[in-house]
């Protein structure tokens, strides 16, 4: 269970870091763009975002 947890943040840290690294001026653009949404527009896309990954992992179990 740990180590499925441990895997599951290094491959977020690993994803998160690909943009930045690749494209550093479009990332800082990108997040001057978050900077000017609403926090409601933010909050509706971090539970897109929640409601997408819960929904994945769903049909991962189902298929595993």
């Amino acid at each position: 269970m740990w180590n499925e947890l441990l895997v599951a943040i290094a491959l977020v840290l690993v994803l998160e870091g690909i943009f930045p690294f690749l494209a550093p001026d479009k990332f800082k653009q990108a997040l001057a763009q978050l900077d000017q949404m609403s926090g409601q527009a933010l909050r509706i896309a971090g539970l897109a975002s929640i409601t997408l990954g819960v929904i994945l992992l769903y049909i991962l179990r189902l298929a595993g």
